[in-house]
């Protein structure tokens, strides 16, 4: 039998984790509304067609738990049992195990597995032969699935996420959901639908390429028709008559070339468009198939702390981009998790703070502006922000004045650092302080951002931005010096036209008043080192970008519209190229370079900041003056930036500060730094990278380098020392200044 390269084994792999998911949806669905039949029957027809799988392939095990699980929902849909909580634990954990059969590597692993779970199995068809009990208000027993389970019972603590499948599974959908248009699915590599996407773009780079060569023939044709009608105004010249011969054939010749270009022109443009999109579309996947294991999770959460809670997905059918979704399933459920576990509160005190018992904790996914907003919300007690600072001084990760003064955003923004909870005590749930740090973690590292808002007594929001797909961005498209740049739309804040006689001078740097905001000005083309290139004209033309405190504004040539390019990523062999962070080819065949905007932020600050660009062109000292020592310090938590540069400073050093590790690679590049302090956990690049990176060039391999982290464990500092740190210290070394006490060790003090 052929069966296209896949074994029996893989083809019951793919029907029980499809079967396998409906059953676990459904099953919670049905505990809530246990009056509805409609809901049993495709229950039986799951736990059938797993039972029929797993008979072809002689899995004697699985049939006989399936079988047991589908007489027990017989008798549901006959009305002999109610679906209580006991029950639909029990049927729960029989779709565990058959899912974690799913999910063994091949047929002879699938059973010694089923051999180690066969009193598992016993136990759960016992249970089913066995009338129903009333459920207790008692935690869900665990199930015997594999880690890998998409649906553990119970819930494992945040740093213990579950793991996706390496194949993508179908989405977890009733099974009487009708199947797709079209036909039926395939399961695909990523690796092939990768190669599929770059194919596609370079055939459409090519069919576009063919339509410009049409062009080119309408030009000759054009040229060529001058000549003709100046040789025929030479017609009583015999000179001309050569010439006018010559311009006939050429037009014969021209013409009979563009009837033969045009029609396949527009055909392969048409079909290269189209392939290009196709193979877009098939890298997407709805939202849904990233909340499959959120219902069973909230479901069995909730029991073990004993609340009552309601989940709502909201743009289950919103498209995202597959890498994007498959790196969306673990901080999905660290936040779910944060939500159930310190958002929503017990039944009892909600009813006393006049809520409604059963909480409300809702998932959302929309496109909005060229980017994916994912948020996920509850109705709980928000967020304690006395609780909040007295926690950030107790660890002593901010002096008590500075944490007093910190606004909203700066202060919740503690939430998000490593090893950082404001829970009391660790359990099973919550209080390790990974959760969050790995939800901005994932954020950044496919450019995007995350937030936090509370409202005391009414709920908290986690809202994250993220690109809707890593292989094709929306881009504003600029020009810099008279060449083309591509900047991501959905990192830019807005685009404006500022009159010349509206740029004041404020503190010696240009600042404009945009959208009832003074925003600083730089040219483009001198962040980027392409010298000054003043533009002409009445109105300059200028993108910003940053948020809030941070918004800069970049004068650019022009503006050259917007359009959707096919990411490709740099070459690693030239390393990380300041302010640029990808590459794309035009229509027309031409390399086109995205720009960095974190870096283009961090660098226009710093010229705003300074009057110049971050390392270059400082003036010399003057002969025999006495030189101040730079600092380079690296870290991406504002305030702990903030703290340490204070320090420096009043301490006499010249600091300079970065975000990441790539700013920081960025300013070395340009520094003449005597001395640098760098955090290990960092967006883009981490600090551990960076001083790799570092003590690979000959430049920077004697400077000193100082790990300033809230990571004290040991294998923590060997990690850092092992890559060239020079010293390891905790951000504990604040208090006692130790901090500035190896500085001046390493460095020799704050004078040269």
């Amino acid at each position: 039998m052929d069966l296209g390269g896949l074994s029996l084994f893989d083809l019951f792999r793919s029907e029980a984790e499809q079967h396998c998911g409906a059953l676990a949806d459904g099953l919670i669905r049905l505990e809530r509304d246990a009056h509805d039949p409609t809901l049993v029957e495709p229950l039986m027809r799951a736990a059938h067609s797993v039972k029929g799988a797993a008979r072809i392939i002689g899995l004697d095990v699985a049939v006989s738990l399936a079988h047991a699980m589908e007489d027990c929902l017989v008798r549901i849909q006959k009305g002999q049992e109610r679906p209580d909580a006991a029950r639909v634990d029990d049927l729960l954990k029989g779709a565990d195990l058959l899912l974690g059969l799913s999910r063994q590597a091949d047929e002879s692993a699938a059973r010694a597995w089923l051999d180690g779970q066969s009193g598992a199995v016993d136990a759960l068809c016992a249970s089913f032969s066995r009338p129903a009990q009333p459920a207790a208000p008692a935690p869900a027993m665990a199930a015997p699935a594999p880690p890998s389970a998409p649906a553990p019972s119970p819930p494992r603590a945040p740093s213990s996420p579950p793991v996706p499948a390496s194949v993508p599974a179908p989405p977890a959908a009733p099974a009487t959901a009708p199947a797709a248009p079209g036909g039926s699915s395939v399961l695909v590599s990523s690796t092939t639908l990768d190669a599929l996407l770059r194919l596609s773009g370079e055939a459409l780079v090519e069919g576009r390429r063919l339509e410009r060569l049409g062009d080119l023939v309408l030009r000759a044709q054009r040229t060529n028709r001058a000549l003709l009608d100046a040789a025929e105004r030479s017609r009583d010249d015999p000179a001309a008559a050569p010439l006018r011969d010559a311009a006939r054939e050429m037009a014969r010749t021209l013409s009979a070339l563009s009837d033969r270009i045009a029609a396949p022109a527009r055909r392969g443009a048409d079909i290269g468009t189209t392939l290009h999109a196709q193979a877009l579309e098939a890298r997407m996947r709805p939202f849904r198939d990233a909340c499959a294991a959120l219902p069973r999770t909230v479901r069995d959460l909730a029991r073990s702390l004993g609340k009552s809670v309601r989940l709502e997905v909201a743009g289950e059918q919103v498209s995202v981009d597959r890498d994007i979704l498959r790196q969306l399933e673990a901080p999905l459920g660290h936040l779910v998790r944060n939500c159930l576990d310190h958002g929503i509160e017990a039944p009892a005190e909600r009813a006393a703070a006049g809520k409604p018992e059963e909480g409300m904790l809702r998932v959302e996914a929309r496109h909005h502006a060229g980017s994916l907003l994912v948020s996920v919300s509850d109705d709980g007690r928000g967020i304690d922000r006395d609780r909040l600072r007295a926690r950030i001084i107790e660890r002593n990760l901010s002096p008590a004045g500075i944490v007093a003064s910190l606004d909203d955003a700066e202060l919740l923004d503690f939430l998000f650092l490593p090893g950082f909870s404001t829970a009391t005590q660790v359990t099973d749930v919550s209080g390790r302080g990974v959760g969050l740090d790995a939800v901005r973690t994932m954020a950044h590292g496919v450019g995007g951002s995350v937030e936090v808002r509370s409202d005391p007594g009414r709920g908290t929001v986690f809202a994250m931005r993220l690109p809707v797909t890593l292989s094709v961005v929306r881009a504003a498209m600029v020009s810099i010096a008279g060449e083309p740049y591509a900047l991501p739309l959905a990192r830019l804040e807005r685009i404006d036209r500022i009159a010349r006689g509206g740029v004041e001078t404020v503190e010696g740097r240009a600042t404009a008043r945009i959208a009832d905001q003074a925003v600083g000005l730089v040219q483009a083309s001198a962040l980027l080192e392409l010298g000054d290139a003043e533009t002409g004209g009445e109105s300059l033309a200028v993108v910003s970008i940053g948020a809030r405190d941070r918004l800069c504004g970049l004068i650019v040539d022009d503006f050259l519209g917007e359009d959707d390019l096919v990411i490709r990523t740099l070459d690693p062999r030239l390393g990380k190229v300041p302010h640029v962070s990808a590459a794309s080819i035009r229509d027309d065949g031409q390399l086109l370079l995205l720009l960095d905007a974190d870096d283009l932020v961090q660098s226009a600050l710093q010229m705003l900041g300074e009057g110049r660009i971050r390392g270059a062109g400082r003036p010399a000292a003057a002969a025999g003056a006495m030189r101040r020592r730079r600092v380079l310090v690296v870290e991406d938590s504002i305030t702990v930036r903030e703290v340490e540069r204070q320090m420096l400073q009043r301490e006499g050093y010249e600091v300079d500060v970065a975000v990441d590790g790539v700013d920081g690679w960025n300013a070395l590049q340009r520094g003449g730094y005597d001395i640098v302090l760098s955090d290990v956990d960092m967006p883009r690049m981490n600090g551990i990278d960076f001083i790799r990176t570092l003590r690979s060039d000959p430049r920077f391999a004697a400077i000193p380098v100082i790990i300033v982290s809230y990571k004290d464990r040991a294998e923590d500092r060997e990690a850092g020392l092992s890559v060239g740190a020079t010293a390891y210290l905790t951000k504990g070394s604040f208090h006692d200044r130790s901090l500035l006490a190896t500085v001046a060790d390493l460095c020799g003090g704050p004078l040269a």
